[in-house]
């Protein structure tokens, strides 16, 4: 949602320049907003023209490549498409507070990750800051790891059959000593709305972390990034799409946010 109130807000101080189309000005908003872009396309569609003035436009459809949000994080494709927008004039041309949709919107979004892409954004700070988390959960699992434990050197590899395997090492802060934890699973969508392990699996060292324990934790993160959480705000979001092939996943996502949302 992000990216759309940043293009409309962003022309109604930027569309002055003489010659300056109005994608061009959408497009470089949204390359201010990544640290790198390797290729970037923005198509806003708002015959007639004067009407992106008064917070509207007919479609907007974003497609980018190689596309770097964060350190050590690298989208390899990007596609966003929107049916209409319409925003509170009063507020876009204030350019203070939330910005409030006036109608329904629906929106499409594209997403392909590389694997080797994912292997260096899990060893970005932010995204090893959200994993350690999980190493809490193994600190009494053996005599071995502890609650100092951190993870390092994370590795992923994309499987056959939907599967894809998680590696890395717990180092003990304490002791230096090191156990490699290794995890796999199969990935299914549930209901257009989360994402469920499918018989996951885990080794400590090449000993079998016991299967009660690893289905706890998988049931565990299933149930906190299911989609349907956002629906009391009035937002639908749907999985459409989830692929995973040797070198690459792919995910498209239907998003419909509802007429008075704030943005």
């Amino acid at each position: 949602m992000e990216v759309f109130t940043l293009v409309l807000s962003s022309l109604i101080s930027l569309i002055s320049p003489v010659g300056l189309g109005v994608d061009t000005v959408a497009e470089r908003a949204i390359r201010s907003q990544f640290k790198s872009v390797e290729q970037l396309q923005v198509r806003i569609d708002n015959a007639p023209s004067h009407q992106i003035l008064r917070g509207k436009a007919n479609r907007i459809r974003i497609a980018g490549r190689g596309l770097v949000p964060l350190q050590d994080v690298r989208l390899e494709a990007l596609e966003v498409e929107t049916d209409p927008i319409n925003l509170n004039r009063r507020r876009l041309l204030q350019r203070r507070g939330k910005l409030q949709l006036e109608e329904p919107l629906q929106t499409g979004v594209r997403l392909v990750l590389k694997e080797d892409d994912i292997a260096q954004a899990l060893k970005s700070p932010v995204v090893m800051q959200q994993l350690q988390k999980l190493v809490g959960s193994l600190g009494g699992l053996t005599r071995q790891s502890s609650a100092t434990s951190k993870l390092v050197n994370p590795q992923v590899e994309f499987l056959d059959n939907q599967r894809i395997r998680v590696q890395a090492e717990l180092q003990d802060a304490d002791t230096a000593n090191k156990l490699v934890i290794q995890v796999e699973s199969g990935v299914e969508v549930v209901a257009g709305r989360r994402l469920r392990l499918i018989n996951p699996t885990a080794r400590l060292n090449g000993a079998a972390i016991p299967e009660n324990f690893v289905k706890s934790i998988a049931e565990s993160l299933t149930e906190r990034y299911d989609l349907g959480q956002l629906e009391p705000s009035g937002v639908t979001a749907r999985i459409l799409r989830l692929e995973l092939d040797s070198d690459q996943l792919e995910l498209a996502v239907f998003i419909k946010a509802p007429a008075g949302l704030q943005i």
